[in-house]
């Protein structure tokens, strides 16, 4: 195969010779219009251990914090591709993208990924990799009844016990 030089320009993967700018985000990871001000800083996950990701996530939901805690645990979900913890990690990537979805008042996104983060979640045992798996199951389907029968209405003001991972 012969080397071909490297796009220049300002789509596709950003090295040193080819950057493509961070678009600008809300608190939400809504993205914003590309001359505004940025109002969400995340961490460099790539550069980070696949464990580091993990417990970084944790903190994040501890803060409520869940757009940093879905893109830390959807870069461990990568990480840990061809292993036995990829679900583990995919439906952790899911129950913080159900949680960013209730705060940005979607409740068919909301309840959507907190079932499937239950089910990938909750086929784990109990502790694993310091995960009260039952109890975060249990955690995300109850949500999602509450956001189906409407006792738990999506939107920024919305109350609600994080999950405890």
């Amino acid at each position: 195969m012969r080397d071909l030089p490297e796009a220049t320009g300002k789509t596709g993967a950003p090295s040193p010779t080819r950057t493509k700018p961070e678009r600008p985000r809300d608190r939400l990871g809504r993205p914003l219009d590309w001359d505004a001000m940025n109002e969400l800083e995340l961490e460099d996950f790539d550069s980070k251990s696949l464990r580091e990701n993990h417990e970084l996530a944790r903190v994040y939901v501890r803060e409520g914090r869940y757009f940093p805690a879905h893109e830390a645990w959807e870069t461990a979900w990568k990480q840990a591709r061809g292993t036995p913890d990829a679900e583990f990690y995919k439906g952790l990537s899911q129950l913080g993208a159900g949680y960013v979805h209730l705060l940005r008042g979607n409740a068919h996104g909301a309840k959507t990924l907190m079932r499937r983060a239950s089910r990938r979640v909750g086929s784990y045992p109990d502790g694993h990799l310091g995960v009260a798996t039952t109890a975060v199951h249990d955690k995300l389907e109850a949500d999602a009844d509450a956001v189906e029968r409407g006792d738990l209405v999506p939107g920024e003001g919305v109350i609600f016990d994080p999950p405890v991972v």
